[in-house]
């Protein structure tokens, strides 16, 4: 009967001092948590939702898929789904794929795919495609934005008319007014010159702007367009977010801004830590993908 007395007693002991795991923990900009099914209420009542993200977290692609799966039922299929890791002049093989005339060997041959686009975004397109859904290519193509951070933005009014569909209209205003960009000058330090500094910054800029045109050709009364992106370029309601609100004001958008924590209770941090409508935060030691 002791022994049974004292086996209860540690059992008790143990789980008390038993540490529960983490995996992540959602916010609302008032630092309240929230759970995942009231997220996805809110979110369905937004034109446009940025779900930002670590390109290499597994929990964050994770849960960019769960999070879509639950708003496409909550929303009855009204989405749209567009993402950075898509280029513009890519459009017509991944709708070539989305409607079933190209493999998944024949998409990876055309198009310009990420590294890990069959682990982190093969999901999302899938779902796309087995739902019938839209799916976007927002992003610019990569060699333009290379060719204004080497040359300027002045050097894009020298490509041709075709090219120029594939990029934001010219001319792409760039100011360090938008949240984000001044950050990005203070990170190439003191050192780097005026000019080098802009022409990067405004590289940055074609992105954004790119990825802000893109998504208002494609939104569509009634249904909500969730755009993932890395968490820069939507961060502190910059970046894309930023070229969205100066030509469409009255949308309602919404961003889900990524953070990382070392507490094992995934609290708010307490620095550098700006939130937006919706913020996951994640432990800082969660399986990298690269």
């Amino acid at each position: 009967m002791k022994n049974i007395l004292i086996a209860i007693l540690l059992t008790g002991f143990c789980s008390l001092n038993a540490q529960n795991f983490k995996a992540y923990q959602f916010y609302d900009q008032k630092g309240k948590e929230i759970k995942t099914d009231k997220l996805v209420k809110e979110l369905a009542d937004y034109d446009v939702v940025f779900f930002g993200e670590n390109h290499n977290s597994s929990i964050n692609h994770w849960l960019q898929l769960k999070i879509t799966e639950a708003l496409y039922e909550k929303k009855n299929g009204q989405l749209i789904l567009g993402a950075e890791m898509f280029e513009r002049d890519n459009q017509a093989q991944l709708n070539q794929y989305l409607s079933g005339k190209f493999d998944a060997k024949a998409l990876k041959d055309s198009a310009r795919l990420w590294n890990n686009y069959a682990t982190d975004y093969k999901p999302l397109v899938d779902l796309a495609k087995n739902k019938k859904l839209n799916f976007i290519a927002t992003n610019i193509p990569r060699r333009y934005a290379s060719q204004t951070a080497k040359e300027g933005l002045e050097s894009l009014n020298k490509l041709s008319d075709k090219e120029k569909t594939y990029i934001a209209q010219l001319p792409i205003k760039v100011t360090l007014d938008t949240p984000g960009y001044t950050e990005m000058k203070a990170m190439m330090g003191d050192h780097a010159e005026g000019t080098k500094v802009m022409n990067f910054i405004s590289a940055q800029a074609t992105k954004d702007a790119t990825m802000a045109e893109s998504i208002l050709k494609n939104i569509q009364a009634g249904k909500t367009f969730i755009h993932y992106n890395g968490n820069y370029h939507s961060k502190e309601f910059g970046g894309t977010y930023w070229y969205i609100k100066q030509k469409n004001p009255n949308l309602k958008m919404a961003v889900i801004s990524v953070f990382e924590s070392e507490d094992p209770e995934l609290k708010v941090p307490s620095k550098d830590y700006i939130p937006t409508e919706f913020n996951l935060v994640i432990p800082g030691d969660m399986t990298k993908t690269f």
